[in-house]
């Protein structure tokens, strides 16, 4: 039950602005996990949640993306092999320099997004499989935000 209610919370707060424990307790109730304020506060902790400023300016938690040097290697490799990206639908379709695209596919599940279900690589393309189309345009947004 524990690793489904933190996969929950990433998801949750992928998915919504949420400023405190309370409001992620009530988005947990209502996604039928039972969960108390002292919980939600132990699973802030293992999973090593921060909190940061949104662009509407309120806070929000987050994962912590740079996780030493593991997370770092590879937003380079991705930063270091992306060329551009479009998206058909749900599918997201990265281009990268040729030979590029097995390492730059690699990195992108080691980032670990929850919205990307799996992704296929070629020589120079990516086909990522995104969850839903709202999915796949958030995903394309952290992506280009991990290449600034």
């Amino acid at each position: 039950m524990k690793v489904e209610r933190h996969s929950k919370i990433v998801e949750l707060i992928g998915r919504y602005e949420i400023e405190t424990q309370e409001e992620l307790a009530e988005y947990l109730n209502q996604a039928g996990f039972q969960v108390t304020q002292a919980t939600v506060s132990r699973d802030i902790r293992e999973l090593k949640l921060t909190k940061v400023t949104s662009e509407s300016g309120k806070q929000r938690y987050m994962v912590m993306q740079n996780h030493g040097n593991f997370s770092d290697k590879y937003i380079r490799i991705l930063q270091d092999g992306f060329l551009s990206m479009d998206m058909a639908q749900n599918i997201l379709v990265i281009r990268t320099v040729s030979g590029m695209a097995m390492a730059v596919a690699a990195a992108l599940d080691a980032i670990h997004f929850h919205e990307i279900v799996g992704c296929i690589a070629g020589d120079d393309t990516i086909m990522c499989a995104v969850r839903s189309v709202d999915d796949t345009i958030l995903v394309m947004d952290k992506i280009r935000k991990l290449l600034h």
